[in-house]
Protein backbone atom coordinates (compact mmCIF):
# COMPACT_ATOMS: atom_id res chain seq x y z
CA UNK A 1 0.00 0.00 0.00
CA UNK A 2 2.80 2.42 0.92
CA UNK A 3 4.70 1.53 -2.26
CA UNK A 4 1.63 2.24 -4.36
CA UNK A 5 1.07 5.63 -2.70
CA UNK A 6 4.74 6.51 -3.11
CA UNK A 7 4.63 5.57 -6.79
CA UNK A 8 1.51 7.67 -7.30
CA UNK A 9 3.15 10.63 -5.56
CA UNK A 10 6.28 10.27 -7.73
CA UNK A 11 4.22 10.11 -10.93
CA UNK A 12 2.27 13.21 -9.94
CA UNK A 13 5.53 15.02 -9.06
CA UNK A 14 7.02 14.06 -12.43
CA UNK A 15 3.95 15.36 -14.28
CA UNK A 16 3.92 18.63 -12.30
CA UNK A 17 7.63 19.19 -13.00
CA UNK A 18 7.04 18.46 -16.69
CA UNK A 19 4.21 21.01 -16.79
CA UNK A 20 6.42 23.59 -15.03
CA UNK A 21 9.23 22.94 -17.50
CA UNK A 22 6.97 23.54 -20.50
CA UNK A 23 5.56 26.64 -18.83
CA UNK A 24 9.08 28.01 -18.26
CA UNK A 25 10.03 27.26 -21.88
CA UNK A 26 6.89 29.03 -23.13
CA UNK A 27 7.59 32.11 -21.00
CA UNK A 28 11.25 32.08 -22.07
CA UNK A 29 10.24 31.98 -25.74
CA UNK A 30 7.91 34.95 -25.20
CA UNK A 31 10.82 36.84 -23.51
CA UNK A 32 13.13 35.80 -26.39
CA UNK A 33 15.50 33.91 -24.00
CA UNK A 34 16.67 37.12 -22.25
CA UNK A 35 16.21 36.09 -18.57
CA UNK A 36 19.30 34.09 -17.55
CA UNK A 37 17.76 32.87 -14.29
CA UNK A 38 14.84 31.38 -16.23
CA UNK A 39 17.30 29.58 -18.52
CA UNK A 40 19.06 28.13 -15.46
CA UNK A 41 15.70 26.94 -14.09
CA UNK A 42 14.92 25.33 -17.47
CA UNK A 43 18.30 23.55 -17.47
CA UNK A 44 17.83 22.27 -13.90
CA UNK A 45 14.26 21.09 -14.57
CA UNK A 46 15.38 19.37 -17.78
CA UNK A 47 18.17 17.51 -15.95
CA UNK A 48 15.78 16.61 -13.13
CA UNK A 49 13.35 15.04 -15.60
CA UNK A 50 15.84 13.46 -18.01
CA UNK A 51 18.05 11.64 -15.47
CA UNK A 52 15.30 9.31 -14.11
CA UNK A 53 14.15 8.51 -17.66
CA UNK A 54 17.59 7.50 -18.95
CA UNK A 55 19.01 6.17 -15.66
CA UNK A 56 16.08 4.57 -13.76
CA UNK A 57 18.46 2.56 -11.55
CA UNK A 58 20.49 5.66 -10.68
CA UNK A 59 23.61 7.34 -12.02
CA UNK A 60 26.04 5.25 -9.95
CA UNK A 61 26.17 1.47 -10.26
CA UNK A 62 27.19 0.59 -6.70
CA UNK A 63 27.59 -3.08 -7.65
CA UNK A 64 30.89 -2.13 -9.32
CA UNK A 65 32.30 -1.38 -5.87
CA UNK A 66 31.28 -4.77 -4.46
CA UNK A 67 33.16 -8.02 -4.69
CA UNK A 68 32.76 -10.07 -7.87
CA UNK A 69 29.77 -12.45 -8.02
CA UNK A 70 30.87 -16.08 -8.30
CA UNK A 71 27.39 -17.59 -8.30
CA UNK A 72 24.19 -15.98 -9.56
CA UNK A 73 20.85 -17.76 -9.32
CA UNK A 74 17.41 -16.40 -10.04
CA UNK A 75 13.78 -17.34 -10.46
CA UNK A 76 10.94 -15.49 -12.10
CA UNK A 77 7.46 -16.12 -10.81
CA UNK A 78 3.99 -14.85 -11.55
CA UNK A 79 3.58 -11.15 -12.42
CA UNK A 80 7.33 -10.86 -13.14
CA UNK A 81 8.15 -11.56 -9.48
CA UNK A 82 11.94 -11.96 -9.60
CA UNK A 83 14.32 -13.28 -6.96
CA UNK A 84 18.07 -13.01 -7.58
CA UNK A 85 20.71 -14.46 -5.26
CA UNK A 86 24.36 -13.48 -5.71
CA UNK A 87 27.23 -15.11 -3.86
CA UNK A 88 30.34 -12.93 -3.77
CA UNK A 89 34.05 -13.81 -3.64
CA UNK A 90 34.36 -12.27 -0.17
CA UNK A 91 31.92 -14.84 1.30
CA UNK A 92 28.97 -12.40 1.34
CA UNK A 93 25.64 -12.82 -0.38
CA UNK A 94 22.90 -10.53 -1.57
CA UNK A 95 19.33 -11.66 -2.21
CA UNK A 96 17.11 -9.21 -4.06
CA UNK A 97 13.39 -9.80 -4.54
CA UNK A 98 11.36 -7.56 -6.81
CA UNK A 99 7.63 -7.96 -6.35
CA UNK A 100 5.52 -4.81 -6.00
CA UNK A 101 8.56 -3.35 -4.26
CA UNK A 102 12.18 -4.30 -3.69
CA UNK A 103 13.46 -6.35 -0.77
CA UNK A 104 17.19 -6.85 -0.26
CA UNK A 105 18.68 -9.28 2.21
CA UNK A 106 22.40 -9.54 2.87
CA UNK A 107 24.65 -11.76 4.90
CA UNK A 108 27.52 -14.19 4.74
CA UNK A 109 27.69 -17.77 3.52
CA UNK A 110 29.77 -20.85 4.11
CA UNK A 111 30.30 -23.47 1.40
CA UNK A 112 30.71 -27.11 2.44
CA UNK A 113 30.73 -29.49 -0.51
CA UNK A 114 27.61 -28.79 -2.56
CA UNK A 115 25.79 -27.13 0.35
CA UNK A 116 25.73 -23.42 1.07
CA UNK A 117 24.87 -22.28 4.62
CA UNK A 118 23.49 -18.75 5.05
CA UNK A 119 24.03 -16.37 7.96
CA UNK A 120 21.86 -13.25 7.64
CA UNK A 121 23.15 -9.81 8.70
CA UNK A 122 19.87 -8.57 10.14
CA UNK A 123 16.36 -9.77 9.42
CA UNK A 124 14.42 -7.63 7.00
CA UNK A 125 11.08 -6.26 8.11
CA UNK A 126 9.58 -7.13 4.73
CA UNK A 127 10.79 -10.70 4.40
CA UNK A 128 9.24 -13.51 6.42
CA UNK A 129 11.07 -16.54 4.97
CA UNK A 130 14.75 -17.10 5.62
CA UNK A 131 16.60 -20.01 4.11
CA UNK A 132 19.18 -21.69 6.33
CA UNK A 133 20.92 -23.57 3.54
CA UNK A 134 20.86 -24.41 -0.16
CA UNK A 135 22.04 -27.35 -2.23
CA UNK A 136 23.58 -27.03 -5.68
CA UNK A 137 22.12 -29.54 -8.13
CA UNK A 138 23.58 -29.87 -11.60
CA UNK A 139 21.10 -30.46 -14.37
CA UNK A 140 21.31 -31.19 -18.09
CA UNK A 141 24.79 -30.11 -19.18
CA UNK A 142 23.50 -29.36 -22.72
CA UNK A 143 21.45 -26.44 -21.41
CA UNK A 144 23.63 -23.37 -22.03
CA UNK A 145 21.32 -20.91 -20.28
CA UNK A 146 21.02 -22.62 -16.90
CA UNK A 147 23.93 -24.32 -15.18
CA UNK A 148 21.90 -26.11 -12.55
CA UNK A 149 19.51 -25.50 -9.69
CA UNK A 150 20.11 -23.92 -6.31
CA UNK A 151 17.50 -25.48 -4.03
CA UNK A 152 16.99 -23.44 -0.85
CA UNK A 153 15.60 -24.89 2.38
CA UNK A 154 14.16 -23.08 5.41
CA UNK A 155 15.44 -25.70 7.87
CA UNK A 156 16.29 -29.40 8.18
CA UNK A 157 12.60 -30.40 8.25
CA UNK A 158 11.91 -28.68 4.89
CA UNK A 159 11.78 -31.51 2.34
CA UNK A 160 10.79 -29.75 -0.88
CA UNK A 161 12.77 -26.49 -0.91
CA UNK A 162 12.51 -23.64 -3.39
CA UNK A 163 14.71 -23.82 -6.49
CA UNK A 164 16.49 -20.96 -8.20
CA UNK A 165 18.07 -21.37 -11.63
CA UNK A 166 21.83 -20.95 -11.64
CA UNK A 167 22.89 -18.63 -14.46
CA UNK A 168 26.53 -18.20 -13.38
CA UNK A 169 28.58 -20.67 -11.40
CA UNK A 170 32.28 -20.11 -10.78
CA UNK A 171 32.39 -21.69 -7.30
CA UNK A 172 34.77 -24.42 -8.44
CA UNK A 173 37.44 -21.80 -9.14
CA UNK A 174 37.36 -20.65 -5.51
Amino acid sequence: MVAMLTSLLLIISFLVLTFLLFRQIYISIKEKFIDKQRLIVIAILTLTLVIPVFFPAGLINFEKFESESILIAQREGAANYLTTLKLKKNKKFNERTVCFGITEITGTYKLIGDTIFFDYDSPSRQQNKYYKFAIIKNVDSNNKKYKGDLVRFEDNSDTTGIALWIIKNELKKW
